[in-house]
């Protein structure tokens, strides 16, 4: 059966040839499971080109984006320390150590100044994956002096908040950054800078609660999640089923708690549209 009997040889890659293909090479949707090159991904603004499905990313992704080119990182050697003395199933240091050591960062935000389409101001950005994006005192800390940063240098502020809220393990600590980001901004006010809030998936609890709707313009990417308290807290203390796409970012639009929502893709050009317009 000649069908079945390879008749001319080396027409099959020998065994020791062969190559795997490199880990990353491909990102998958996880809303629609479409399969893209990861480059392609990240060139739509790590946003699916089918459903629009905007992937979390960090920090130094949005300075990316955002910014025309260089940057300078500020305040980058705060750490936070243990002024509880907190201790759960794992000690506070010892979390601090292992997501410094994971992520490769000293906290969940990171502020730089830049340049955005030619014009100076300071971004800051938090982290969802330095646990959980939560607001420490070193968190509140560099928002706080990122505020300042912009006042000294007459420019515009734009905060990008990614968080679960405030960080447990520092109590009251951590809930004094509400009322000491809050009092930056309005010094920010004073001084007639402009500051743009960015909401992206998930910003909730305390930072929802302070700096993240306090802006002079509060937008947010499209399906984020933004609240308080969680859905099912909600649920429990009302006592009443949720309406439909409660807590996301077109009901909270809906109902007058945000300007705008602005897909990543575009939302270099729209703030810098936003800066233009209210420049002095």
């Amino acid at each position: 059966m000649p069908w079945f009997v390879r008749q001319n040889k080396g027409i099959v890659t020998p065994t020791e040839l062969k190559r795997e293909t490199p880990d990353g090479l491909w990102y998958k949707c996880p809303e629609c499971k479409t399969v893209i090159l990861t480059k392609a991904h990240k060139d739509h603004a790590y946003t699916c080109p089918d459903c629009n499905f905007h992937q979390q990313i960090g920090s130094e992704e949005y300075f990316q984006i955002l910014f025309d080119g260089e940057f300078v990182e500020l305040f980058g050697n705060l750490q936070s320390a243990d002024p509880l003395e907190f201790v759960d199933t794992k000690k506070y240091p010892d979390r601090l150590k292992a997501s410094m050591a994971k992520t490769g960062m000293m906290d969940a935000v990171k502020v730089a100044s830049g340049e955005l389409m030619g014009a100076p101001l300071v971004i800051a950005c938090m982290d969802f994956k330095f646990i959980g994006g939560s607001m420490g005192s070193v968190v509140g800390e560099k928002i706080a002096r990122g505020i300042a940063e912009a006042r000294k240098n007459g420019c515009p502020f734009i905060m990008i908040s990614k968080s679960g809220g405030a960080r447990m393990m520092e109590a009251g600590f951590s809930l004094m950054q509400m009322a000491k980001t809050s009092a930056q901004l309005s010094l920010l006010a004073e001084a007639g800078l402009p500051y743009i809030s960015i909401l992206t998936d998930p910003t909730t609890g305390g930072v929802t609660a302070s700096f993240a709707m306090l802006g002079d313009f509060n937008i947010a990417e499209p399906a984020a999640l933004i609240g308080f308290a969680g859905p099912r807290v909600v649920r429990e203390t009302i006592g009443k089923d949720l309406p439909e796409g409660f807590q996301s970012a077109e009901f909270v639009l809906e109902h007058g708690f945000l300007d705008s929502i602005v897909d990543r893709k575009e939302m270099k050009e729209n703030v810098g549209n936003l800066l233009r317009m209210v420049k002095k």
